[in-house]
């Protein structure tokens, strides 16, 4: 096989790994452990596309490289293939969705051996095993098991859960309600995101301008009985043990700016109804408040109770439970009307800061608690009933919203903190025509007045508190975890609840014992939604919907788990994937948590990473797992998006415009001399170049194009299958451009030609080795078996130094520019010494295996190169002994020169002015100056 042909050595290299399990990793490390983790993929039915092999990729060199330096890998890969997409396909072919789920996993287990990544293939796993969700629904079992202690600041047994006297006067059933209010799986009442076109609720994150992420079905908000997790109970530990974790700056904002810890103040305001407060203002000298009962008082949290003076209205959430009670007669046709509409929009919507605010008053009005004065109560749904108390008071001098929704509804606006400036900006502010956010001195604001806002939040807070309207208060953001979706492929919930002789629900609940888990999923006839919001597995049959223990009879839940579930602990199950005795053996977990580096994409920044720490953090408090946290060092890879597409723009008569002369016009883009429609067209990539920082046409380099580079999709036809690559190119010069595209956190357009380019780079490798002109894989005759020269030490040495350290820091890109600048080097040469070449092929293993696995059996050696020592580098024998420094005159270099790389100044300048090119040049005229820089530059200043 004289030349390089991957369609023979790739195939040959991926038998050879899986035959002798070159991969597989010990149960437990022998010395340095590392442990390198993807977020593992959903197997969909279109299987990869080459935005996946990216992250695998560094991962991958990064695992072939831990081995090379004497490590013990675990580099494992899985599939989290529970969710929607094969429940879509169940109901549109009746097809059971484990049918179309295996099928795409040994699709996307092809394709991953294709490319050659060094997974323990022994160790793989899906989320839809029954082997493996057993161990999700023990792990919820846990869950419900456990209570929060706030003192002790951990999770705890319910059975250790206090229990107040009185409540154990009431009897054992009063006893295990108290217990079910506490435990961190519980149920309840929540407002869900109810989609019927797909038959499941959805989160907030996938539905868009009321219609569902997928499939665009309306999606109406309603409230249904719920499992929820309570994971606000972690948010401090969720939020301080960020400071210890090798993460990126913007993701643990990410992650803080979620969880959304503040401190403030819980504020009540009395409600009463027009005719009510009438009655109160007359008779206020002898009651400061009217009549009202406890329940009719709104409650709202405020991080800025200095403000209180300047709240001029009140907004509930169309949600809050007091719309029906206050809402007069005069307004109630209004406001039902509204409180429907805004049931079909999501959070997301409601709460985008460039829609216009809408709302309608309720009729009833509210005392401000420190002016004494009503103020009118709105419903409006830029308010969120899961945010805080579902109520804010509403300061339109202070705060955006506020103020946009006062100005659109003429409201008042009171200016309760003055700026730091002055002129018009101070008395736009004073007058209420704009609004200030920031801090300053208090004033309209009685005792507060005068102060600066730090102190008057503390006074407002002491005042208010004496006083009993108000307490100190810290909130989040976070809310618990909706945990509970109407599907039918999904882990089932361990739960069973309790039937009365008529068959109906107690409200009584247990877990199934553990030694009859898993739960299996039921046998269903069809899998078409029904249309309500009733979980689909209710149409299972009764052998598995009923069981009888003890002579009660019980009714599994039938509502399942969401595919986050499965995703929140693979890591755990990758150490120990055959245990049948225990969700992980505790001395493998000891030893191998917690993951050294984790890489997967941008948009698990927030939901997947916090959910896995939560449900980390209760194992660790059950004693379950010995760290705190899961993932030591996280990297997110961006984006690979489509090939770069080209547009330029036409006159009506076909003659091109550019795009620095055009324009946005009412209805399109146009002329801006002339002011006259363009139309925009796509042009080819041959007819473009490239001319400084944009793209030109060929034919007349003054019409300048658009560029722009596309997210890869179905809709859009741009989605690159590796499988066509890996067909044309090769896996290694695949694998090879991912990493060569830029840094691995860039998002990066894909192109063809860039892969062309390094597969020309591989054949260079070939040929520099292997006689192109053999039958076999022989050597060239120019590698000999000798020792390099000072200066081919210098190359093998620099390159090895400056490649181990880019890999160290994940600097994935840059290495194989120095391996390109080896091959420049070593190709010139008459002599290649075999060491020169054994080095360039390890250095290029973890990159290209197969190709080096190919040339390392070339170069002699009969057992694979994956545990072979990584070439060591001397930082001394990286320095030149030699330097080429430029010569100029007047700034302009004319000739080079090489000289000893510890050359003095007088040196260098004596060398420069011997220089034959340089000496004819100086010939007659005069040097008004030489500028001397040992080891960098002469310059000779002449006249």
């Amino acid at each position: 096989m004289p030349r390089y042909n991957p369609a023979v050595i790739e195939p040959k290299w991926q038998n050879y790994w899986e035959s002798n399990k070159t991969f597989r990793c010990p149960e437990l490390p022998a010395g340095d452990k590392v442990y390198v983790l993807d977020m593992f993929p959903y197997p969909s039915g279109e299987g990869l596309h080459v935005g996946h092999p990216e992250g695998y990729t560094a991962t991958d060199i990064v695992a072939r490289y831990s081995r090379m330096r004497g490590k013990t890998v675990l580099h494992p890969m899985g599939y989290d293939a529970f969710g929607l997409p094969a429940e879509e396909y169940a109901i549109r072919t009746n097809t059971p969705p484990r049918v179309s789920t295996e099928k795409n996993i040994a699709n996307f287990t092809r394709q991953l051996k294709m490319l050659g990544f060094s997974y323990d293939w022994d160790r793989s796993l899906a989320t839809t095993d029954v082997a493996y969700f057993k161990w999700t629904q023990w792990i919820f079992l846990e869950l419900f098991d456990t209570w929060y202690d706030p003192a002790q600041q951990k999770g705890r047994p319910i059975a250790e859960l206090p229990i107040p006297s009185d409540v154990q006067s009431a009897g054992e059933h009063a006893v295990a309600a108290y217990r079910d209010r506490h435990r961190l799986a519980y149920q309840d009442e929540a407002l869900v995101n109810w989609c019927p076109g797909l038959g499941t609720v959805l989160a907030n994150e996938e539905v868009i301008d009321g219609k569902s992420e997928r499939g665009s079905h309306p999606v109406q908000r309603i409230p249904l009985r719920q499992w929820m997790l309570r994971i606000t109970a972690y948010g401090d530990r969720l939020l301080n043990d960020l400071d210890a974790l090798d993460w990126s700056p913007s993701i643990k904002k990410l992650q803080a700016d979620w969880i959304g810890r503040s401190t403030g103040a819980e504020v009540d305001f009395p409600v009463c109804s027009a005719e009510a407060f009438a009655s109160w203002k007359a008779s206020r000298a002898t009651r400061p408040f009217p009549e009202v009962q406890p329940d009719d008082s709104i409650r709202v949290y405020t991080t800025r109770p200095d403000t209180l003076y300047g709240a001029t209205y009140m907004v509930i959430a169309p949600e809050h439970p007091l719309v029906k009670k206050i809402v007069t007669s005069a307004q109630k046709e209004a406001v039902v009307k509204y409180c429907e509409a805004a049931a079909f929009k999501s959070d997301r919507d409601r709460t985008d800061g460039d829609k216009k605010k809408t709302g309608v008053f309720s009729g009833a009005y509210a005392i401000n608690p420190v002016t004494g004065t009503p103020i009118p109560v709105w419903i409006a749904d830029y308010v969120l009933i899961g945010y805080g108390t579902g109520a804010i008071m509403a300061v339109p001098a202070h705060d955006d919203r506020d103020f946009e929704f006062a100005t659109a509804y003429h409201l008042p606006v009171v200016c309760v903190v003055r700026p730091e400036c002055a002129g018009e900006a101070l008395q736009s502010i004073l007058d209420g025509t704009a609004c200030y956010t920031g801090p300053g001195k208090a004033m309209n604001s009685g005792p507060l007045d005068g102060l600066g806002t730090d102190d008057a939040k503390a006074k407002m807070i002491s005042i208010l508190s004496e006083s009993g309207i108000a307490k100190g208060a810290v909130n989040y953001k976070l809310r618990d975890w909706l945990f509970s979706r109407q599907r039918f492929w999904g882990e089932p919930f361990p739960i069973l609840h309790e039937l009365d002789s008529d068959g109906n629900p107690t409200g009584r609940m247990r877990g199934v014992d553990r030694d009859q888990l898993p739960v299996d999923l039921p046998h269903l006839e069809d899998f078409k939604p029904h249309g309500r919001p009733e979980p689909p597995l209710a149409k299972a049959a009764d052998e598995w919907l009923y069981v009888t223990i003890d002579g009660k009879r019980y009714r599994r839940e039938t509502n399942t788990m969401p595919q986050w579930a499965g995703s929140c602990w693979y890591y755990l199950r990758f150490i120990d994937p055959n245990n049948d005795k225990a969700l992980v053996d505790r001395e493998k977990e000891r030893a191998w948590m917690p993951v050294d580096l984790y890489v997967g994409g941008a948009e698990h920044a927030v939901l997947h990473l916090l959910y896995a720490r939560f449900w980390h953090k209760v194992l660790y408090d059950r004693g379950h797992v010995s760290h705190p946290e899961p993932f030591q060092k996280l990297v997110n890879q961006g984006m690979i998006l489509g090939e770069v597409e080209f547009t330029g723009y036409q006159r009506s008569d076909s003659t091109w415009v550019s795009t620095a002369s055009i324009e946005k016009g009412e209805s399109g883009f146009v002329e801006r001399a002339t002011k006259q429609p363009v139309q925009s067209v796509k042009v080819d990539e041959t007819a473009v170049t490239k001319s400084g920082d944009c793209f030109v046409l060929l034919a007349d380099e003054s019409i300048r194009v658009d560029s722009r580079a596309h997210k890869m999709s179905k809709s859009r036809g741009n989605v690159i299958n590796p499988d066509s690559v890996v067909s044309e190119y090769g896996a290694d010069s695949l694998r090879l451009y991912e990493m060569f595209m830029g840094p691995l956190e860039a998002t990066k357009p894909w192109s063809t030609k860039g892969v062309n380019g390094v597969r020309n780079f591989l054949d260079r490798v070939w040929r520099l080795m292997i006689d192109t002109q053999s039958d076999t894989n022989a050597l060239v005759d120019s590698v000999q078996d000798i020792a390099p020269t000072p200066e081919q030490n210098r190359v093998i040495h620099s390159t090895i130094m400056n490649v181990t350290k880019d890999i160290e820091s994940l600097g994935v890109n840059t290495p194989i520019a120095r391996m390109m600048e080896f091959v420049n080097f070593f190709t010139k040469e008459a002599v290649r010494p075999k060491k020169a070449m054994e080095t360039l092929v390890l250095l290029l293993a973890p990159y290209a295996p197969h190709i080096a696995e190919e040339l390392w059996e070339a170069l002699g050696h009969t057992t694979s190169l994956a545990y072979q020592p990584w070439p060591a580098f001397d930082e001394a024998l990286t320095k030149s002994s030699e330097v080429e420094v430029p010569l100029q005159i007047n700034g302009k270099v004319r000739a080079k020169v090489l000289v000893p790389a510890d050359a003095t100044g007088e040196q260098l300048e004596a060398a420069a002015r011997g220089h034959e090119r340089i000496h004819e040049l100086l010939e007659g005229k005069q040097i008004v100056k030489a500028i001397v820089v040992p080891g960098r530059m002469v310059n000779f200043v002449v006249k």
